[in-house]
C-alpha cells in the first residue's frame, strides 16, 4: 500500500466524518488535523480522500435505490 493510501485511510478511520467530497474543504481540514508539509503530498491525499467520500456516497446512493425497487417489486 503506497504512503497516499495509508494515511488517507488513517486519517479517514480517526476524522472521517469532517471529511467532504469536496477537493477545497478537504485540504483546509487535512491542515487542522495533520501536518503536512509538502504543498503536494496535502493535494494527492486530498484528493483521495475526496474520491473516497465521492464513492461511498455513490454506495450510499445505489444501495438505497435498490432497497426501493425490492420494496415496490414486492
Amino acid at each position: 500500500m503506497n504512503r497516499i493510501k495509508r494515511i488517507s485511510i488513517q486519517l479517514l478511520e480517526k476524522h472521517g466524518k469532517i471529511f467532504t467530497d469536496d477537493f477545497d474543504k478537504n485540504k483546509d481540514v487535512l491542515g487542522q488535523v495533520a501536518m503536512v508539509l509538502s504543498k503536494q503530498l496535502r493535494n494527492e491525499i486530498a484528493g483521495y480522500i475526496t474520491s473516497s467520500k465521492k464513492k461511498e456516497k455513490e454506495d450510499e446512493t445505489v444501495s438505497e435505490e435498490a432497497s426501493e425497487d425490492n420494496a415496490e417489486s414486492e
